[in-house]
Order: C-alpha cells, then sequence, then structure tokens
C-alpha cells in the first residue's frame, strides 16, 4: 500500500509540474507543428505528391507526431530529475523507504502522460491539414506508449549522469534531433542512395516511425515486428540499467 501511495505521488507531481507550465510544454509544439505542416506538407508536399498511394501530407503525419512524443517525454523525465538532484530533494526520496523501482516508475510515468498529451495535441493540429482513417488504432496506441516510455527511460539515464545543465541539453541536440529528422519523418528511405539506405536502417527511430505510420496510414518502409521486438528490447534493457544505476546510487550520492 506504501508503494501505491509513493508511486501515485511521484507520478502526479511530476504530472501537475508540466501542465502547471502548459504554455512551456503544451503550446509550443502545436505551432512548430503547424509550421511543420505549412512549409513541408503544403509547399514540399505539393511537389512531391503520392507516396506508397498517399498524400505526402498524410505520409508525414505520423512521423511529426511521433517525434513530438519522442522529444517531449525525454525532455521531461531529463529536466525534472536533474532539478531534483541539483536542489538536493532527491536525499529525501533515498532516505525514505521507497523502493528504487517507485521512483524510476513515478518519473517515468511523468514522462509519458507528457509525451502522450503532446501527441494528443500534434494530432489535434494534424487534423486541420489531413484526413487520415487510422488503420490499426490498438497498434498506433501501442507504438506511441512505448516510444514515449523508452525516451522517458532514456532521459532519466542521461539525468542521472548529467553533472550540469549543459549535460540535460546535449544529446536532445546532438543525438536525438539529428536521429529523428533522419528517421524518415519526412522522406521514404526508397528516395535515398543505396548507401544511405543501409545507413538509415542502422537507425532505431526509423523502425519506430515507420511502426506507428503502419497503424496510422498502413505503409511502411520496415518489418513492423523488427520494430516492436527493438522498442521492446530497449525498454527492458534501460529499466534494468535505469534500477542499476539508483541501486548504486551513480551521480545521486556522491
Amino acid at each position: 500500500m506504501s508503494s501505491a501511495i509513493a508511486l501515485r505521488t511521484i507520478a502526479v507531481k511530476e504530472i501537475r509540474r508540466f501542465v502547471r507550465i502548459w504554455p512551456q510544454t503544451l503550446l509550443p509544439p502545436a505551432i512548430t507543428t503547424a509550421l511543420y505542416f505549412l512549409i513541408f506538407g503544403k509547399l514540399i508536399g505539393s511537389r512531391i505528391g503520392m507516396i506508397h498511394g498517399i498524400s505526402y501530407m498524410d505520409y508525414i503525419v505520423p512521423g511529426i507526431i511521433l517525434m513530438s512524443v519522442i522529444s517531449h517525454s525525454y525532455a521531461n523525465v531529463v529536466s525534472s530529475f536533474y532539478s531534483t538532484k541539483f536542489q538536493h530533494n532527491i536525499e529525501e526520496l533515498l532516505v525514505s523507504p521507497v523502493p528504487n523501482w517507485v521512483i524510476l516508475a513515478g518519473y517515468i510515468i511523468g514522462g509519458i502522460a507528457r509525451g502522450l498529451l503532446v501527441g494528443t495535441v500534434v494530432t489535434l493540429i494534424s487534423l486541420l491539414f489531413s484526413k487520415i482513417a487510422v488503420q490499426h488504432l490498438t497498434l498506433s496506441l501501442l507504438v506511441a506508449v512505448l516510444t514515449a516510455t523508452l525516451f522517458s527511460l532514456a532521459g532519466f539515464i542521461n539525468a542521472v549522469f548529467a553533472d550540469s545543465f549543459d549535460d540535460i541539453s546535449i544529446i536532445p541536440n546532438f543525438v536525438l534531433t539529428p536521429l529523428s529528422y533522419l528517421g524518415g519523418v519526412f522522406y521514404t528511405v526508397e528516395m535515398l542512395p543505396d548507401v544511405w539506405q543501409s545507413i538509415s536502417l542502422a537507425n532505431p527511430i526509423l523502425y519506430m516511425v515507420n511502426t506507428f505510420r503502419y497503424g496510422l496510414c498502413g505503409v511502411t518502409d520496415v518489418d513492423i515486428h523488427v520494430g516492436l521486438a527493438m522498442t521492446c528490447g530497449f525498454i527492458i534493457v534501460l529499466t534494468l540499467f535505469s534500477l542499476l544505476l539508483l541501486h548504486k546510487g551513480v551521480g545521486i550520492k556522491n
């Protein structure tokens, strides 16, 4: 019972944290999404035409939604947990009889909630520009939740190792953003030369985006079973690694 109360307390705190500052957490992605659709969908899309039998506008919608889920689920956990470390509030959790998995789950739930909420906002904005008949709703929701979970865990690990506020912006700026843009959000890998196709297939975000695209539009460049297996595998590895870091107190007890 005490673990359930602790989990609910941490999760509610994390959700209230980003809801309270919604002009900073929810409004910017809405504006950015509208710009994506205006620039890429309307201007560039009219020149590209159809991809895999659907309009370019419809083709980029899943990638833009999932890109928002990735960036905001990651950002929520990395900023929140590092702030807890920086303000030394983490010490209160460490001395309390709260299991490590509860601490981890509380922050991850907050990251998932923000990622999915931003994804919902982006989806609503996309309806102003596109009309997508969802092909596989259950698969789409599953991929969104799994992706938000994965990048929430990645944000937690980044926060554990971060020693300054600069450290929590390095991965999003120099790793996540390039991988997202090169993950088939705005194009199909078939458009690329053979060498770049091979390189793109090493990008895990490509598999997540295409699996999500298959759920919404019914088209994909990769095997969706590989995408699901890869995402679940990463979640298991990062969860175990995060629990190990908490157990050893890496970046927390020193």
